[in-house]
């Protein structure tokens, strides 16, 4: 029984102060009381080790990729094209583990509420150029068709740039993930003249296999997957659009989708052109 039913129970039951019941519905609130003091303190712990863990492991990758990279780049001697082959493997590869080890260290410090913005101001149209650009492999690779659009006269953004580029690089992932070879992604920005404050509404969409209406909350909810078959043709932490839940809300926005089955995705996030000091 849940703490919120034993309260239901007590209110339903009138009781005289000898009451047996009395004392076992008191008993039992206790027990909840203690249980869920104990829960929250295994989360913590929880989350702590996941920031420690995530911490340690990102050292060892690193120096893994890089010695992959100076074998790559020839510094040691040529390598042949099997053997290049074998070492782009593991340079792809680590880096994939390392973005993931990113994700559940940033996951980890949202959670904590470790998470500061450090705002600085910039063009928003920099950092979508910046963020296709880091992706322009994979685009290509799909034969996707990649267009950027900023509507209108945006005025700069005052806000975190890091977190905003993981943000954007983090759902045009995902729309490149999911869309088919020959398929088509975009990025769009637009200025919402409001009152009191000036908002950013930027859209991140494809032309893939789109989501179900009712997976749409699903898929902002920590390690959630809608397919999380082992046989799932798309791997990952489950962490991605949590986090960048996590770091619109941050910035004083939000994030949403629009989506069906079959009809591709529109991903929309806001946050205000100008941030508060603190």
């Amino acid at each position: 029984m849940s703490r919120t039913e034993i309260a239901d129970e007590a209110r339903r039951s009138p009781v005289s102060g000898d009451d047996p019941r009395l004392a076992a519905l008191e008993s039992q609130l206790k027990e909840a009381i203690v249980e869920i003091a104990e829960l929250r303190a295994r989360d913590a712990l929880k989350t702590q080790f996941l920031a420690n863990i995530s911490h340690d492991l990102r050292t060892p990758l690193t120096a893994v990729i890089t010695h992959a990279e100076i074998l790559r780049d020839g510094i040691l001697g040529d390598l042949s094209p099997r053997q290049m082959e074998s070492v782009r493997g593991i340079i792809s590869g680590g880096r994939q583990l390392l973005n993931q080890v990113g994700e559940i260290l940033t996951y980890a410090r949202g959670a904590a509420n470790q998470l500061a913005l450090v705002p600085t101001r910039f063009a928003i149209r920099e950092v979508l150029e910046q963020v296709s650009g880091i992706n322009e492999p994979l685009i290509k690779k799909k034969h996707l068709a990649l267009s950027i659009e900023v509507v209108g006269d945006v005025p700069p953004l005052t806000a975190d740039r890091e977190k905003i580029t993981h943000i954007i690089g983090n759902l045009l992932g995902n729309a490149i993930d999911f869309t088919p070879n020959g398929g088509r992604v975009w990025l769009r920005a637009e200025r919402y003249a409001q009152r009191p404050d000036d908002t950013l509404c930027v859209e991140v969409g494809d032309t893939g296999v789109g989501i179900a209406p009712e997976h749409h909350d699903l898929i902002f909810r920590e390690f959630a997957q809608v397919d999380a078959t082992p046989s799932r043709p798309h791997h990952g932490t489950g962490l991605g659009l949590t986090i960048a839940r996590k770091l619109v809300e941050l910035h004083g926005g939000r994030i949403w989708v629009e989506s069906e089955l079959g009809r591709g995705s529109r991903f929309f996030f806001t946050v205000p052109l100008e941030q508060a000091a603190d």
